[in-house]
């Protein structure tokens, strides 16, 4: 039987247009025992979320916002209660627990008449503490009315910025722990801004930009990483740069968050930000340079005012896959083989990153050595072999298949 229970947070008459009021809150269980809690917001905020062990609960905390009552209700196992907490310019939810559970990071969802906030929660007898996924927003560059790069027998941009993105999606989507954010996932056309408000709005805790380039030199070759700085490391960055801002940019509306204002507010954020970010740049550098099909146009981690890298709290890096004007970049990125190989680096690099800038909520908290995978229709233990940069033998050996078949749905252990 379905439960709904809804209770209402009124607020103190606002003192500043531009307060942010949480006005909603609703718990619905489904016929799953899946449980979802939202708030009403009046726009896009900046939100910090985090769980506790001794004792279990889950704390929400919105930034430059207003609560009116500071409140206690009880819910129904395994939500003990949600209390309400005025801290200065933070609002701050507590969600009491009686166990511990898998949670999502609360989402943001604009509507016409603001933005719904919510996360799910789901009861887990196994859990030592609550476990949450790691999201990853994935940026295929480009995409519609802006094709990017244009190469020979007119290979385009956008398209292999969205095969890339498809093969380190479909890695993430089924590696136990991640939980992959498409920005776009077909051809069309997203604005500049849009695409990192997005990220914000699906709470990632990573993006990844995936972009291949083109240069009136066919020589020019090489796969690059980016990380976002006012300043240049390169003229081929102050290109890069300027050709990006050729896409319409868009408008930040009423409900969006502001990134710019946020760097200036929030400046010791922003500085943990782009330190993750080179960390992070400097993972996926490092991988592809362990790729032998993929040759470096740079050997450092590049700087660039890419503006879709200007989350001022994400840690958030551009990929340039290679130069699809270059004869030997272009053949490698029209086949799936090469294409892979870049999604891989990826994949490799985010995970060696969060060995090093772990969250303590993950799956991976303390399984960081290994990954499991979950083989899918079409799967051959040859082509997971790739995908991971392991040897068959190996994921024979750690699995104990004794050439048994693998099937569908199966849970394999892959160490990386």
């Amino acid at each position: 039987m379905q439960k709904i229970y809804i209770f209402l947070f009124l607020f103190f008459i606002v003192q500043h247009a531009s307060s942010n009021e949480v006005s909603l809150i609703q718990v619905k269980e489904d016929k799953n025992r899946s449980i979802e809690i939202s708030f009403s917001l009046d726009k896009v905020s900046y939100i910090k979320s985090y769980s506790l062990t001794e004792p279990s609960r889950i704390i929400i905390e919105v930034n430059d916002s207003i609560l009116k009552s500071q409140e206690e209700k009880p819910f129904n196992f395994p939500i003990k209660q949600i209390s309400t907490l005025q801290d200065g310019p933070i609002s701050r939810i507590t969600i009491d627990l009686y166990e511990y559970v898998n949670w999502t990071k609360p989402r943001q969802i604009k509507t016409k008449d603001g933005v719904i906030l919510s996360l799910d929660i789901n009861r887990s007898k196994d859990n030592t503490n609550n476990i949450r996924d790691i999201i990853v927003s994935i940026d295929p560059g480009h995409g519609g009315k802006d094709p990017g790069a244009v190469g020979e027998n007119n290979i385009l941009e956008k398209d292999i910025n969205l095969l890339i993105a498809k093969e380190l999606e479909r890695t993430l989507r089924d590696v136990k722990g991640y939980k992959p954010v498409m920005i776009r996932e077909d051809d069309s056309f997203i604005d500049l801004n849009e695409r990192y408000l997005k990220a914000r709005r699906e709470g990632a805790d990573i993006s990844v930009s995936i972009h291949a380039d083109g240069f009136r030199l066919s020589s020019v070759k090489g796969a690059s990483v980016y990380v976002w700085s006012e300043n240049y490391s390169s003229v081929t960055a102050e290109n890069l740069s300027k050709k990006q801002l050729k896409s319409k940019i868009g408008e930040i509306g009423k409900k969006d968050f502001n990134e710019d204002e946020a760097r200036a507010s929030f400046e010791s954020v922003y500085k943990i930000k782009v330190n993750n970010s080179k960390v992070l740049g400097n993972k996926i550098l490092s991988e592809l340079r362990n790729d032998p099909y993929t040759k470096l146009h740079k050997k450092t981690v590049e700087f660039a005012d890419f503006r879709v890298l200007k989350s001022f709290d994400t840690p958030s890096v551009l990929v340039e896959a290679g130069f699809i004007s270059n004869p030997d970049d272009a053949e490698r990125l029209k086949g799936k083989p090469g294409r892979r190989m870049i999604a891989r680096s990826i994949f490799l690099g985010i995970h060696n990153y969060f060995k090093q800038n772990s969250i303590n909520e993950s799956h991976f908290e303390n399984n960081s050595s290994f990954v499991l995978y979950e083989i899918q229709k079409g799967d051959v233990l040859s082509e997971i072999a790739v995908r991971f940069g392991v040897t068959v033998d190996e994921i024979e050996q750690t699995n104990m298949l004794n050439n048994k078949s693998i099937y569908p749905g199966q849970i394999i252990k892959v160490n990386i």
